[in-house]
This record gives structure tokens, sequence and C-alpha cells, in this order.
């Protein structure tokens, strides 16, 4: 199964878009069948994915809705059959596809459904004579024509995937996790309150994807108090969670605080994770060492998404996420103050120090709390780069201080 050549690029400035994925196909011939079950297997991954319906391919030309909804889709699947190319509005559709690739970065997957690339790629066989009727038909549009034959040409030279004498549910099943991993770079959507947050995400990814970590990824968030760990923490946590990719997720939040004030609370933690991931758990964790065995019993062919939130001490990794518990492919996240206690829990761990904002970012996360605007007036200038100084970059003390100071005056004596 080969990959796509198409990137994507991390960026919380991406593109608005209403579905993961557009299916272009010719209707007549696997509507009913290997696009059908495609189309479900996408959608119980929870790959929202846009199908036209089968009444709109009787229209003459393809419907503005059709380029709009591909234009806002992240991805393109395209199912290249042996009478796509019979459909102008296929071909259409192929066209407005590829614009979107060069010009917005959407992913696009071909599947070569019982044809040979070459042949699209060369435009022999039935391919070949769907044209010779689309030149006699458009006679004089021969450029309409040509169009479509480059764009077959390119799409024919994408690293794509062969659907030939295989199981096609087997099949389906592999391409899914393929499309999940290509989604994995989901468009965020960060609260305008989290200066800063955007870089900090590019960093972590950045971290997480060119480590040579396999099987279960350790991944530390470490940092001084108020420096912003669960922060990050949540929006990685969100942002990986809507990728569709993993089979259950659960994010423990302060767990030093819960083992401190709670009874049992190692106990009370296990039974939220494994409440988290296992619907309709049958029974409640009596003490660690039961709740250590049934984590690994029910999770360990499972590929999960776990943050444990703020840990302080090794037995509170040893109980909750044991290196072998977890099924190939999941990722464990921990926010800690303490860097060593990661290095001393896995062997492998992927270590991401939080660094400080820089002043750009710390004062408008100063100005939002202190003046409900991203930049302070003449004024409070001055103020404000005291204040930013005074706060070192850590995004706490920079909301405690706005917050304190806001609606307060200079001139009152009540900011000095």
């Amino acid at each position: 199964m080969a990959s796509s050549s198409n990137s994507t690029v991390f960026s919380s400035t991406k593109r608005k878009t209403n579905y993961d994925v557009f299916l272009s196909f010719r209707g007549e011939e696997t509507r009913s069948s290997f696009t059908s079950h495609l189309y479900a297997a996408l959608c119980q991954k929870g790959i929202f994915t846009f199908l036209d319906d089968d009444k709109l391919e009787r229209g003459k030309s393809i419907s503005p809705g059709l380029f709009k909804a591909i234009k806002h889709s992240r991805c393109s699947i395209i199912v290249l059959s042996r009478n796509y190319a019979s459909s102008s509005w296929c071909l259409d559709e192929l066209v407005k596809i590829l614009q979107c690739m060069k010009n917005d970065g959407q992913i696009v997957l071909p599947i070569f459904y019982h044809v040979d690339p070459s042949h699209v790629r060369k435009q022999s066989g039935s391919i070949g004579k769907a044209f010779q009727r689309h030149e006699q038909v458009l006679s004089d549009d021969l450029e309409k024509v040509k169009s479509w034959r480059e764009a077959l040409k390119e799409v024919a030279d994408l690293a794509g995937w062969h659907v030939h004498n295989r199981n096609e549910a087997k099949f389906i099943q592999d391409f899914i996790v393929e499309v999940s991993t290509k989604l994995d770079v989901a468009p965020l959507n960060i609260s305008a309150d989290l200066f800063g947050i955007d870089s900090r995400l590019e960093k972590l990814n950045y971290c997480v994807r060119t480590s040579s970590v396999n099987g279960v990824c350790f991944i530390g968030i470490c940092g001084m108090g108020g420096i912003g760990k669960t922060t990050l923490a949540k929006a990685y946590y969100e942002w990986m969670s809507s990728s569709s990719q993993f089979e259950g997720n659960s994010f423990l939040s302060n767990v030093r605080e819960v083992c401190e004030k709670k009874k049992n609370g190692l106990v009370y933690l296990q039974n939220c994770l494994l409440s988290d991931i296992i619907n309709g758990l049958p029974k409640k964790i009596r003490d660690v060492h039961e709740g250590m065995d049934m984590i690994s019993d029910r999770l360990c062919h499972k590929k999960v998404l776990i943050v444990l939130d703020d840990v302080d001490k090794l037995d509170q990794l040893k109980v909750l996420a044991n290196g072998d518990w977890f099924g190939f492919g999941s990722r464990i996240i921990v926010t800690t103050r303490d860097e060593s206690l990661l290095t001393s829990a896995f062997r492998k761990s992927i270590i991401y120090r939080v660094e400080e904002l820089s002043n750009n970012d710390a004062l408008q996360l100063f100005s939002r709390k202190a003046f409900k605007t991203v930049h302070p007036s003449k004024d409070y200038e001055e103020m404000s780069k005291q204040v930013i100084t005074y706060a070192s970059g850590l995004p706490l003390a920079l909301e405690v201080l706005g917050s304190f100071l806001c609606g307060k005056s200079i001139r009152s004596g009540e900011v000095l």
C-alpha cells in the first residue's frame, strides 16, 4: 500500500473546512458496492464525509454546491474506476480537486479500483474510448477536454492505492487507518485567549513526529508551575481526539491534587480512566493492584490517547500508565514539573520543555485580561511593559496580574 506524496502543514490558520473527506466516484459503477462500503466505514470511524445525492448526477453540469463541498473538505478520495472518465461530472470534480490540492494544500488520495494506473496515465482502453466520445460531443470546447486529460495524467502520477483481486473489506479497513493518519494534522479552533498556543503546538507536534519512538508513545510536557503545561496538554488532546484515529480517550486532570485530597485517589483515577475508554465498565475497581490488572487486560489491544495531568510521584505513573498496558500507536501524555519522573518510569519517552511566552504573546495575553483588547492604550504602554518583564513570560502570572488590574486606573493611584 503506497502513501500519498501530498503533505499537510500543521497550522492554526488553515482555511475553514466543512468536511473531513470528499468522495469522488462514478455513481453508476461503484455507488451501491465499493463506495457505499467505504463511505460507511469512514462514517463509523467518525470521519465526516461528503457523498453527493445520486439524483445530482442526472444534471448536465456540476453544481456550485459540489464545488463548494470540494473546496471546504480537508481531503478528497478519488475512486478511479474503469468508467470514471466517461462522466463529465467526475472529470469536472477531478479538475477542481487538483486545483484545491495545489492552492489550498488539500490531501488527495486516489484509489485505482480495478483499473491500471498506466491506463489512466496513457488514457487507453475504456478511458481512451470515453475521451473519443467527449471530443465528439464537445468539439467546440476541446480546451475543456484537454484540461480533463491533464487532470487524469496528474492524478495517475500521485502515489495511490490499488484494488484488484483482493479482499475489499480488508482493503477498506487498512485504508481507513491511512486516512485517519493523513487527517492527523487537524485544523485548530484556538480560543482567542490562548495566545502563543499555536506555536507551542507546532513545536510539540514536530517533537513527536520526528522522534524515533515506536509502539506506545510517552510524551512528557515539562516545565515550572504556571508555564502553561495543562493548557498545552488540553489543546493537544482536543486536537488529537478530533483525528478519529484512537479507540478511546481519557484526560485525567489534577492527578497530584486528587491523590492528596481524595481517599484512595489512585483507585478513583483508575476507575475514571477505564470508564472513559470502556463503555459500560462492568465493575468498580477495589484496589490499585486490581486496577493495574484490569487496565492491562482491557486496554492492551486498544489504541488509546491518555493525558495524566500534573503528575508528581513515580507511583502515579506505575499504577496508571505502565508501558506494556496499551495497544500499538497509543499516546500517553504526562504533564509534570519533575522531568526525571518520565525518564525513570519509561525507557523511551519524548520530553517537550514548555517555553515562556514571547514578549508579543505575553503583551496580548496581559492586555486581553487587563483591558479586554489585545493592545494597551498609550497611557498604559509603559506600565504593561513593566508587568511583562515582571511576569517573565509565565501565562498564569500574566492572567492573574491582568485580571487584578482590570478596571483600575493609573490616575486614581490604584495602579502604582
